[in-house]
């Protein structure tokens, strides 16, 4: 759901403040490995690496259930998780699910929507957990792989030894290109028409609602993007201006943002601010072979933004600062950081 609780890096109650105690608490990623801070964790197993994600949904925080159906709801689950893979530039595997929520809940009617959004994202559900709670929880773990040069790759345009390794969002440099998959704030537009309750919505309002009540991880631009060298990438997920400001921070950049795309209903604000989008954020060096290659591969035509800067302080829209807004959890963080 789209909100407003900022999650500057100077607010020591945020969900970035949050992360970063855990952060400090639990052990560093080793060589060759990504553990916290990206979209996924990559993860080296006996026979390679593995893209882990998971993802929480909560009633009444991500979703309202007199607006939107059980079964939508076990959608937007599968969906919010992928996507991180997707972000990295993977292909979506194995889910395990886990449901807590009151005794009355439909499963039959919530699993549907599980299955059938598995089913979209070309993954399968193996397994989870079951229990009683007072509000409904669906908590969706994804295994994923990284396929060999990636689906843009198709006539090795890509180094040997980048072609089997997943986009961070750490590898932005000043100059880079900034590209999205698709117009923003068709969902937060569409969670404002059910809220309006104002009757049957024309074609365009159609298209806001399903975009807010079944949103799409983006694999397939995800692998075509790692497949034509993108260096960086992250999804949509809390508000452009936000997972913008978490690929700057990441790659160490400042980054400009010269045009807006504005989803059909949707207000300025909703598509900086609103997220629940989905969209990839796609920071890469070769713009034009990224157009050619998604055209190609009859994918909607990626929407050139912005570029990066060579100043981490700057982050604009247009001559004037990013807007400091999108959603995120706040959390009480105690004072001092315990002494573990």
């Amino acid at each position: 759901m789209e909100g407003t609780n900022r999650d500057s890096p100077g607010n020591p109650n945020g969900e970035l403040a949050a992360l970063r105690l855990i952060g400090s608490i639990l052990p560093g990623a080793p060589a060759g490995q990504v553990w916290m801070g990206d979209d996924a964790a990559w993860v080296e197993t006996g026979g390679g690496h593995l893209l882990v994600t998971v993802d929480a949904v909560v009633e009444g925080v991500h979703a309202d259930l007199s607006l939107v159906g059980l079964d939508d709801f076990g959608w937007r689950a599968v969906t919010t998780a992928v996507s991180d893979i997707a972000a990295m530039g993977g292909t979506a595997g194995q889910l395990l699910v886990s449901v807590a929520g009151p005794p009355g809940t439909d499963l039959g009617l919530l699993y549907t929507g599980i299955r059938e959004a598995a089913r979209h994202c070309g993954a399968v559900v193996v397994g989870g957990e079951l229990s009683t709670a007072p509000a409904l929880v669906v908590v969706v773990t994804v295994l994923g792989r990284i396929e060999d040069g990636g689906e843009g790759d198709k006539e090795g345009r890509r180094g040997v030894d980048q072609a089997a390794l997943p986009v961070l969002r750490s590898g932005a440099s000043p100059g880079d290109a900034v590209v999205v998959t698709g117009e923003l704030g068709a969902a937060a537009a569409g969670l404002r028409l059910l809220r309006s309750g104002t009757g049957d919505p024309d074609a365009s309002e159609a298209v806001a609602v399903a975009a807010h009540k079944r949103p799409a991880a983006r694999l397939t631009e995800g692998r075509t993007a790692r497949g034509c060298g993108a260096t960086a990438m992250i999804d949509v997920s809390d508000g452009l201006a936000s997972d913008l400001r978490r690929i700057a921070e990441a790659s160490a950049v400042g980054i400009r943002i010269e045009v807006l795309p504005v989803a059909r209903c949707a207000t300025e604000q909703e598509a900086i601010c609103g997220g629940d989008d989905y969209e990839l954020i796609v920071c890469t060096r070769e713009p034009e072979m990224l157009v050619e290659e998604f055209e190609k591969r009859g994918l909607r035509r990626p929407i050139l933004i912005g570029k990066c800067l060579k100043d981490p302080s700057e982050l604009l829209l247009g001559d004037l600062p990013l807007p400091d807004c999108g959603w995120a959890h706040p959390f009480d963080l105690p004072k001092k950081s315990p002494d573990l």
